[in-house]
């Protein structure tokens, strides 16, 4: 035993079973995160309970989202009598009954000992609205220029429905679009028109060029407007009727509704290919209902695009500082100390990066730019606010000493007789540098860049204070010159997390977005990591000639 000890295989054997575990570990909490987010998806069957509570008979239709078991005596201590029967623990159903216009909350707890009855008619649906989340009911007619249509609703609602998106979706790309940039025009031409009076510059001329501008952006816009209304009052001539568990038929415009299920009469192959169609509209559309409804697409491309921004930035900082370090600077206490300080940077909270990126880079340097080329937009800022940009140079200064360190490891692995073989050929050091030493050392350099995207991405406390909002009303990238607004606010994912997940008046129907979002951010930062690890290894074969 002690022989073998000494051999050092425990320590082996310890080793893999630690790595081992850990894989073991991050792999279920993955899957548990991916199974509770993407559960969220699936179309649950629709219930209908009878039930007596307190004497009073009243019927629920609604989602079974929880159950729990839940001692008697405690249901007792609350003031609800329980039959005498009742063992020492019962079982409680969270129902989410939706049609939140209609009732106090639309999440509600049902006690087993209270149910009559519960029933799964097929003729339950599901309305997926723009407002005030889902609606349950039974729909009674489609009622299309106030006269309701005797054909069967299940053949004829598609086709209206089609029609109605198809209508708002233009109306919504007019809004955005055309009429969206005619009003970034003005806005535009208001602020020039202030610089010129601001300098004195402001003459006749000028004036009438304004003028003129305005007024053919005027005419211009009342086009685009009249042309948006049209389409309004078009998408508004269709009104569904439902009946809802109250017993009361409701006129719901079809404007407001998105999607029209029956989940009940799904078969397998239909459930999953909704599940596959919900999970496409949670990646593509825009969030509602104070993030708690909806998508995340700004979020993800915020993202994204936060972190590729934070890349171009902090790829020549680290690797000029790291070269200047490992070959030009001295080896003496000086550069010894600098080392030493860019070590304890990967150290310091990140908060402290996001209270320094909010003084020194918005107040400061975005103050100044404000000062210097926008004293028209004045008081309001431009760059002197958070934004993208800012977001984007505080990650970079955090993931700064990661590719550092990094590039000054994969550049002291070079043999010296490289260099000295390319100064002896007549090439000058930058030169060798520039064509030997960084290709060379490009692997690494890929390593320290896979490391800051995965720290980067994750990040949110930085990005509260520099850049990142609830809900962003524009892109970062838009088709208004100069199309890239590196001054604009944005979405995040894991800022999306924090709000939906602490921030939602509705804790029960924001708790599966939170799963969801939160596999989702796992699968956009392992997609980047796996987009970096693909251009280290094409380069590392590239270069592996010069290995030898």
């Amino acid at each position: 035993m002690k022989k073998w000890f000494k051999s050092g295989s425990p320590w082996i054997w310890m080793t893999g079973g630690a790595v081992s575990l850990s894989l073991v570990a991050v792999i279920g909490l993955l899957m548990l995160i991916g199974w509770r987010g993407l559960v969220y998806f699936w179309p649950h069957t629709i219930y209908e309970w009878q039930i007596s509570e307190n004497g009073k008979q009243e019927v629920i239709i609604g989602e079974l989202y929880d159950e729990e078991l839940v001692p008697s005596s405690r249901i007792r201590a609350t003031g609800v009598s329980l039959p005498e029967n009742v063992g020492e623990v019962l079982n409680r159903y969270l129902v989410k009954t939706g049609n939140r216009e209609f009732v106090p909350l639309d999440f509600r707890w049902i006690l087993e000992t209270d149910i009559k009855q519960r029933t799964e008619p097929a003729a339950l649906a599901i309305l997926e609205r723009t407002t005030n989340g889902n609606f349950y009911g039974y729909i009674q007619h489609l009622v299309v220029d106030g006269k309701p249509l005797t054909d069967d609703v299940h053949n004829v609602l598609p086709e209206h429905l089609k029609r109605v998106r198809a209508l708002n979706e233009e109306a919504d790309d007019l809004q955005k679009g055309e009429i969206g940039s005619i009003n970034y025009q003005l806005e535009k031409m208001r602020l020039k028109e202030r610089k010129l009076q601001m300098n004195n510059e402001w003459t006749d001329t000028a004036q009438n060029e304004f003028a003129t501008q305005r007024a053919e952006l005027g005419k211009q816009y009342q086009v685009l407007e009249k042309r948006l209304f049209e389409l309004r009052e078009q998408a508004n001539h269709d009104t569904l009727v439902v009946k809802d568990m109250r017993g009361v038929e409701v006129n719901i415009p079809l404007t407001q509704v998105l999607d029209v299920t029956w989940p009940n009469q799904m078969n397998l192959l239909q459930k999953i290919g909704h599940w596959f169609h919900q999970i496409g509209k949670f990646v593509s559309d825009e969030p509602r209902e104070a993030n708690t409804e909806g998508g995340v697409f700004p979020a993800i491309f915020g993202t994204v695009f936060m972190v590729l921004l934070m890349t171009i930035i902090v790829t020549p900082l680290g690797v000029v500082a790291a070269v200047y370090l490992h070959e030009y600077a001295g080896k003496n206490a000086m550069t010894r100390l600098i080392r030493i300080a860019v070590i304890n940077l990967a150290g310091v909270p990140s908060i402290v990066y996001g209270v320094f990126g909010l003084g020194f880079f918005v107040y400061m340097v975005g103050g100044s730019l404000d000062k210097i080329f926008y004293p028209e937009a004045s008081p309001n800022p431009v760059f002197g606010t958070p934004g993208v940009i800012w977001s984007a140079l505080t990650l970079a200064i955090l993931t700064l000493p990661v590719v550092i360190v990094s590039t000054e490891e994969g550049l002291s692995r070079i043999p010296s007789s490289v260099r000295h073989g390319s100064l002896a050929l007549g090439a000058t050091k930058a030169e060798t540098l520039w064509r030997i030493v960084l290709p060379m050392a490009s692997p690494a350099i890929m390593t320290g860049l896979i490391l800051a995207i995965a720290r980067a991405a994750g990040e949110v406390a930085p990005l509260m204070l520099v850049g990142a909002v609830k809900l962003a009303p524009t892109l970062p990238v838009d088709g208004n010159f100069p199309y890239v607004h590196v001054e604009r606010k944005f979405m995040h994912l894991g800022f999306h997390i924090f709000d939906v997940g602490f921030q939602s008046p509705n804790v029960e129907a924001a708790r599966p977005l939170v799963y969801a979002t939160s596999f989702l951010l796992v699968t956009v930062i392992v997609g980047l990591n796996l987009t970096a690890i693909s251009i280290r290894n094409h380069l590392r074969e590239k270069y592996r000639a010069l290995d030898n």
